[in-house]
């Protein structure tokens, strides 16, 4: 097995904004996160009665399948290709997992947004934290598929190419950036690009870019979707070299999407 990522996955991070790794981790590894995370819904796998919401957040989670999901030999080598070799965090905790049920209820939290790097003022509120252009602090956002997810089990959507826009609606805001409610604000802007949904088999990984703009939507299948959705953060902030052949690729997009390559 290449336990690399090649040039074609390499230029489709830069350029869609994200690469799909399907079997990033075993079927039977995501099967033992499902079983913890089942006990930590309270709800039964067994008893629809139980499943009396659309959506239940669980936040990190230390257990060893986790560990084990998230440190595999090729996720190490993508991060390295996709952020630079040796700038990340390595991973000791996995979350947090928007766990989504089947539900009549509408959920409340399926609106288009970027997440954000790095606290504001106030750091207990993540509504204030914010997102600059050179992405301060995050490398990547991450979609770990722990249950197969098809097209009506609540797929997180993403629209292809966003990344760029957004390196251009930041760029004004210099390093203070945007908080990520006023990034929210202006993604209305974003109306030309494609759309595509997350799907995939258990031990499927898209390894996206910070800025990609993404939504959840509602459940209309029949079994819940167990994912999490945890960032990559950076040991040192990025560099953005004056030779564009040396930066890594999450800056590549960011020239890019400011024509500056």
């Amino acid at each position: 097995m290449n336990h690399s990522l090649s040039i074609h996955q390499i230029d489709g991070f830069i350029n869609n904004g994200f690469v799909k790794i399907e079997n990033a981790f075993s079927a039977a590894v995501a099967a033992q996160c499902v079983d913890l995370l089942w006990k930590a819904t309270h709800c039964q796998p067994d008893d629809q009665t139980t499943w009396t919401q659309p959506v239940i957040r669980i936040g990190e989670m230390t257990d060893a399948p986790f560990i084990e999901a998230a440190n595999s030999a090729f996720l190490h080598n993508a991060f390295n290709q996709l952020v630079g070799k040796d700038n990340w965090i390595p991973k000791t905790s996995i979350g947090s997992f928007p766990i989504r049920f089947p539900s009549q209820e509408k959920a409340k939290d399926t609106g288009w947004h970027v997440d954000a790097s790095f606290p504001g003022e106030n750091s207990s509120n993540y509504l204030e934290w914010r997102i600059n252009f050179k992405s301060k602090a995050r490398g990547l956002l991450m979609l770990f598929l722990f249950s197969d997810v098809l097209e009506k089990d609540a797929p997180t959507k993403l629209k292809i190419g966003s990344h760029l826009n957004v390196a251009r609606l930041l760029a004004p805001a210099g390093e203070k950036g945007l908080a990520f409610m006023e990034l929210a604000a202006h993604l209305n802007s974003i109306s030309d690009c494609a759309e595509t949904n997350a799907t995939g088999k258990a031990g499927t990984v898209y390894l996206c870019h910070p800025f990609i703009v993404h939504a959840a939507q509602d459940h209309l299948g029949t079994e819940p979707k167990f994912m999490a959705q945890p960032a990559l953060m950076t040991k040192n902030d990025f560099i953005f070299e004056t030779s564009h052949s040396f930066n890594c690729p999450v800056v590549k997009a960011i020239l890019k999407g400011l024509n500056k390559n």
